[in-house]
């Protein structure tokens, strides 16, 4: 159902004469003098009055030039240095409570989000002005591009999926009135919605996903506005890649643990709220381990064979290969066909060589597929937020200029 609304159906309609309100955009950042002050100066540069909109960084635990940096291009920056409370949602608390303190709870109609290695939009704020306007929304997520698409397989991998997130998903959601869910970056939060949370309790490792939930076990809605378009660097080295769904995955894991029994809750309601809330159970629900138990009972039936007649091992080994096979098959040609059909809809927004798009699309399942194992570590190792290094494609592009 999604995919057809996201194909045929319209965005959603806003009034062009919005009144503008006032906007704090806050930046967590931990080491990123690479490309922390293209992001200010791209917030610096908003078609939007300049008097409307402060930008503040907080340079969380960086040991090198992060907050000079975002200072030179224009930001408010506060440094913040915790051992203890390491990740983004402690230095957004942190944040919260430093600009209430000095800029007082009422200043900011609402607060944008984003991340260091982020570009936006001129139009970014202007358009997420518009729909915030409504009064209909708690928040809103934007529509997430990529600087880097064609870089390799493994951003290509990430900005189809992001793309599918937006043009599939979160589109279709506000059009047929349900919550969506905030992605990491480029976000809007009432500044109600704040000062009521007293800050932002939201510490899992995936915060993001934490505070989509909480949304909608609460009844408040979350929008997509498509118009407002910030582009991410995404990895480009597997090993960071594999490090960065770790945290992903073990924080969908603490989201089910903590937010699993609220949500059940919240689907008995019907209605628009009970529809978001089984939505969001859906999304997070661990459901590749489901397929992963069952092909492990596969095998143990196959090795519980080895003791039979050789002409039954032969059997249920030849049945556990079918089973394996068509699973594959099947979630492959799926995943296949999702990044086809983005990768068709949102054909001229992705930057690239039409060769690079076409081969990336044949490699998306791969990258996808790489969460079995990735899933699978996370549930029972120990994970811990690590910063992803950025500026890496930006720096090699200097370098062979130079």
């Amino acid at each position: 159902m999604y995919l057809a609304v996201g194909l045929f159906g319209k965005g959603k309609q806003v009034r062009q004469d919005a009144k503008l309100h006032r906007y704090a955009a806050i930046i967590s950042a931990r080491n990123e003098e690479g490309v922390i002050g293209d992001l200010v100066k791209s917030l610096k540069a908003q078609n939007y009055p300049a008097h409307l909109l402060d930008v503040f960084v907080v340079a969380d635990n960086c040991t090198d030039s992060t907050a000079s940096v975002a200072r030179k291009a224009g930001a408010t920056v506060y440094e913040r240095f915790n051992k203890v409370q390491v990740g983004k949602g402690y230095a957004m608390d942190w944040l919260f409570h430093r600009i209430f303190e000095d800029k007082g709870e009422q200043t900011y109609d609402a607060f944008l989000v984003f991340d260091a290695d982020n570009l936006v939009d001129p139009n970014f704020v202007r358009e997420m002005n518009k729909m915030f306007d409504t009064g209909e929304y708690a928040a809103l997520t934007s529509y997430r591009n990529s600087k880097n698409f064609c870089d390799n397989w493994i951003s290509a991998g990430y900005a189809l999926w992001f793309l599918r997130e937006a043009r599939f998903l979160n589109r279709p959601r506000t059009q047929l009135g349900v919550n969506c869910a905030v992605s990491g970056t480029g976000f809007l939060i009432a500044g109600d919605v704040i000062r009521e949370d007293g800050g932002w309790p939201y510490h899992l490792l995936t915060e993001d996903i934490e505070f989509s939930i909480a949304c909608a076990v609460r009844g408040r809605k979350i929008g997509y506005c498509g118009t407002a378009v910030v582009y991410d660097e995404q990895p480009v080295q597997f090993r960071q890649s594999w490090d960065q769904r770790m945290r992903w995955s073990k924080g969908f894991y603490q989201v089910d643990a903590k937010y699993t029994a609220p949500l059940l809750h919240g689907c008995t309601r019907g209605g628009k709220r009970g529809a978001s809330c089984y939505d969001m159970l859906m999304t997070v629900a661990p459901c590749n381990l489901v397929t992963i138990g069952v092909l492990g009972l596969a095998l143990f039936a196959c090795l519980s064979s080895l003791s039979q007649p050789a002409f039954i091992t032969y059997r249920v080994l030849r049945m556990l290969g079918r089973i394996i096979l068509t699973t594959l098959r099947g979630v492959s040609f799926s995943l296949f066909l999702f990044g086809a059909f983005t990768m068709a809809a949102e054909w001229k927004k992705i930057k690239g060589e039409t060769w690079k798009k076409i081969l990336y699309v044949f490699t998306f399942p791969l990258f996808m597929l790489t969460y079995i194992p990735i899933s699978l570590a996370a549930l029972v190792g120990k994970v811990e937020w690590k910063p992803i290094r950025h500026g890496l494609a930006k720096a090699q592009k200097e370098k062979e200029r130079a």
